[in-house]
């Protein structure tokens, strides 16, 4: 659900120029887009761990969840380059996109590991 959340938000169409200065990492969407891959990494973790269907799922949950979720924020921002009329991917957005998958990372060992 959440990744539906995600792909839908970041491919309906935009008017605003894309980001071009390192300063636009620190913007608002940018913050937006750390929040929504955090949530997506910590909720992949989180359902990899608890399945119990496949044990190396399981067992690497937290590697898993960083390239799948990694992959999806590059796949994303291809969509917007080249599908998409209206939108532009950007390279600020998928550095932000894996802070995102490393943060909700470090939120999981926070909550779940203590």
């Amino acid at each position: 659900m959440w990744a539906a959340v995600i792909l839908i938000t970041t491919l309906l169409p935009n008017t605003s120029a894309p980001a071009t200065s390192v300063r636009e990492l620190f913007s608002f969407d940018s913050f937006a887009h750390i929040f929504l891959f955090s949530v997506l990494t910590f909720l992949m973790i989180v359902g990899l761990r608890k399945q119990y269907t496949n044990t190396r799922l399981r067992h690497y949950a937290i590697r898993y969840s960083l390239l799948i979720c990694t992959l999806y924020g590059i796949a994303i921002e291809l969509l917007q380059e080249f599908i998409i009329y209206g939108r532009q991917g950007d390279i600020i957005d998928v550095l932000s996109n894996t802070i995102g998958c490393l943060s909700g990372i470090v939120l999981f060992k926070w909550i779940y590991q203590q």
